[in-house]
């Protein structure tokens, strides 16, 4: 006979274990569903969590989660073949609580907090695969089928969270235009260098961290890199399309190979033991690439509801799982106390997000994954940027200096891009970033 909780709850990442936990502490039975080994298994991350969203559910985050370092040193790094121009940002502020970011292992953050969620009194149900959705006669969703057997599980309300090519959101008629478009691949290799030679080679000391993202290093495939650090171990790779992936017809590990022999990344990386290679599909498309987030019975949060921002100067996910899986759980339960989990008694849920900063900075960025994933901005803005910058620091005593608007002048003329194309962008960008 099938099991029956309150919530079925599927995919133990940050936006189910969120959903689980606001769930379980508000008495609902919840079933957590995870089709890996144990919660982070199967997933990978290439970036810094900022975690400020936990403070209302896990105050003490800060003190108990596995973290590795907290972020005092951003930069944007632009590079060619051979050049390359970084605007470097610290701030002390971020070494002392409150913080901004810190890095992590996903594997151990995501164990954390789903077994946060299972000790509020979630049952979190591990290698065990949801294969479809059950529906009751009038199509409602009503559970999930498992790959366990006489494994379905009942529920009055399923969270989908079970990540960028979500399953259950695509069987429920929810991505009616899926596209592949959407997704960009991350591949990473994670490198071991003594502590001591990481503090010394990014300048930081402690548990003093530093996040490096990285553009016009993907061998000609829209997306960018990336280099972090942990605590005795530093994070390089890449983020690319998979149609421009597969147009360069070439492997990402060998695209990050190139980008870990870059003159101005190889200091970093020189002599890192690889520990880890891992890959991952994210969803870039943004607010217009969404999926709808309810139908009766049924609501989905975190990757499968396609929350990640990338935007250039923003590349966060974690965070907008956390607020998903934290708005699903509240709103869920509201309905369960109503006695109306249909899609207008779930109606509550974008509301939540429309108000809050989940889908207020998707909405307020939604041109924003076009403009950066564009050819300009991935091939010709780079080149742009760092033949200006060599024509300024170059110093040539034959002749005057030509000043920045002949410079500019020089470098638009060699690159090709039309002053027209780059006054459409900067339009864009104003009415995205501004």
């Amino acid at each position: 006979m099938p099991e029956r909780f309150d919530v079925v709850v599927v995919g133990a990442g940050p936006a189910g274990s969120t959903a689980a936990l606001v769930l379980a502490r508000a008495g609902r039975s919840v079933a957590l569903v995870e089709r890996g080994h144990f919660p982070g298994a199967k997933n990978m991350y290439g970036g810094v969590i900022y975690g400020g969203v936990l403070d209302e559910v896990l105050p003490r985050w800060r003190e108990e989660a596995p973290l590795q370092r907290w972020v005092v040193r951003r930069a944007t790094m632009i590079t060619t073949a051979t050049q390359s121009l970084t605007v470097d940002f610290s701030s002390r502020s971020w070494a002392s609580p409150p913080y901004n970011g810190a890095t992590a292992y996903r594997s151990e953050f995501d164990r954390w907090l789903a077994d946060e969620a299972a000790a509020a009194g979630a049952d979190l149900v591990c290698s065990t695969t949801a294969t479809g959705l059950l529906r009751d006669g009038a199509g409602r969703v009503m559970g999930v089928r498992t790959d366990r057997p006489d494994g379905d599980l009942l529920a009055d309300v399923v969270i989908a969270c079970d990540g960028v090519n979500s399953f259950l959101a695509r069987e429920a008629g929810l991505y009616p235009g899926f596209d592949a478009g959407n997704i960009t691949l991350g591949a990473k290799e994670v490198l071991w260098l003594p502590r001591e030679e990481i503090e010394s080679r990014f300048g930081v000391s402690g548990r003093e961290g530093v996040d490096i993202e990285i553009l016009g290093c993907t061998s000609g495939a829209p997306g960018g890199g990336f280099l972090y650090t942990n605590l005795d171990t530093i994070a390089v790779g890449v983020v690319v399309t998979l149609q421009g992936l597969a147009a360069t017809r070439r492997r990402p590990e060998q695209i990050i190979a190139e980008l870990k022999a870059h003159p101005a990344v190889a200091p970093y990386v020189r002599g890192g033991e690889l520990k880890e290679y891992n890959a991952h599909l994210i969803p870039e498309g943004g607010y217009d690439a969404m999926p709808e987030l309810a139908t009766d019975g049924m609501l989905v949060a975190g990757d499968a509801a396609g929350l990640c921002l990338a935007a250039g100067i923003w590349l966060e996910g974690v965070n907008y799982a956390i607020g998903s899986g934290f708005a699903a759980g509240r709103t869920a339960n509201e309905a369960l106390t109503a006695g109306d989990t249909s899609v207008a008694g779930l109606a509550g849920y974008r509301r939540r997000l429309e108000a809050g900063f989940v889908l207020g900075d998707h909405r307020k960025l939604r041109r924003a994954p076009h403009l950066v994933l564009s050819e300009r901005m991935q091939q010709h803005y780079p080149q742009l940027v760092c033949g200006l910058a060599e024509r300024v620091f170059s110093v040539d005593n034959t002749r005057p200096k030509a000043g920045f608007v002949g410079w500019g002048r020089a470098e638009l003329r060699r690159s090709s891009v039309r002053l027209r194309d780059v006054a459409r962008d900067a339009y864009t960008a104003v009415r995205s970033y501004g």
